[in-house]
This record gives C-alpha cells, sequence and structure tokens, in this order.
C-alpha cells in the first residue's frame, strides 16, 4: 500500500509495509524541487534515517531498476 500527499513544498509518498511475516517501517519518499529523500524509522535506535538523492540520481535509480546487469552512463540529447 502506498499513500500520496501534494504539500506546499513537496510531493510525498509513504510506502507502508502489509503482509508476510518480515514487515519494514513504512517508508517516506520526499520530492523537492532540486532533491529526493527517502527517509524510514530505525526501530534498533529509535532514529529516522534519511538519504538525500539529487534530481540525477533519482532519475539514475528509477531507469536501473529496468535495466539489466552492468554500467550505464545517460548523454545529454544535443
Amino acid at each position: 500500500m502506498f499513500t500520496i500527499e501534494h504539500d506546499f513544498d513537496a510531493t510525498v509518498i509513504t510506502l507502508v509495509d502489509e503482509g508476510g511475516p518480515h514487515l519494514q517501517e513504512d517508508v517516506s519518499v520526499q520530492a523537492f524541487e532540486d532533491c529526493i529523500t527517502i527517509e524510514q524509522l530505525d526501530p534498533v535506535t529509535d532514529r529516522l534515517q534519511r538519504v538525500t538523492l539529487s534530481l540525477r540520481q533519482a532519475k539514475d535509480l528509477g531507469a536501473a531498476l529496468n535495466l539489466p546487469e552492468g554500467a550505464y552512463r545517460f548523454e545529454a540529447k544535443p
């Protein structure tokens, strides 16, 4: 399950882990104008863990999910 919310300065997607015996904490993905953050509560330390991606990194991640093993570089179109 997931939710999508549009805030003033970001779009927030929350991924909720459902089913199965090994559930993980919810993941929050926040898309800003200049970066994307991914947050998840670490239940062991009870601290919020955050990863920040540039928009380029996020684009590369999205493409990587649909490509076979290998090394890739996107070239700018002329």
